[in-house]
């Protein structure tokens, strides 16, 4: 239930339909491009660009990625990723190179400075995530996190991982 307080300090004219705030999938939505704004405008602000923290984060984990699989991965259109990877090799975030196995491919992997440089994103990340879930103590964030991995397994495969990783919260450090 909406505290009094907070209901009424939104003027009536601003407050969204009664019909989409009953919409679990709206307000999910809603939430989901409310975060991502916050969390542009936080990267922004220290000098980041958001999909340079998806990339990074996802090179991060260890594995030998491809553009095109890193692409694929993100929902990206490969023209813009080959831009967000030229912009990362640049700041020597990264480094490319083709892969032995299929030289029409290239291989992506992070350097030393982007390992610090993705920590630091994460920290930057994990605050915004604190202040976003405030409202919830810690067994309704496990709660609503295990819920989201099961929606978000059904309808997205590539957020598909053993068990024990879907139900852990992201890893920060």
């Amino acid at each position: 239930m909406i505290s009094t307080s907070i209901e009424s300090a939104v003027r009536p004219e601003h407050r969204i339909a009664k019909e989409l705030a009953s919409s679990s999938a709206f307000l999910m939505a809603r939430l989901g491009v409310r975060f991502k704004m916050r969390l542009m405008a936080k990267l922004e602000e220290a000098g980041y660009e958001g999909l340079h923290y998806s990339v990074l984060a996802m090179i991060g984990e260890g594995a030998r990625q491809t553009q095109a699989g890193i692409a694929v991965a993100l929902h990206l259109d490969p023209s813009r990723l080959v831009a967000v990877l030229d912009a990362l090799e640049a700041e020597g975030l990264i480094e490319r190179q083709r892969d032995p196995q299929d030289r029409r491919r290239h291989v992506v992997t992070i350097t030393k400075a982007g390992k610090r440089q993705l920590t630091r994103m994460r920290g930057l990340f994990k605050e915004l995530e604190e202040d976003f879930m405030a409202p919830l103590d810690p067994e309704s964030r496990a709660q609503l996190h295990e819920l989201l991995v099961r929606l978000a397994v059904h309808n997205d495969p590539s957020c598909a991982f053993r068990p024990a990783a879907a139900s852990a919260p992201v890893e920060t450090a």
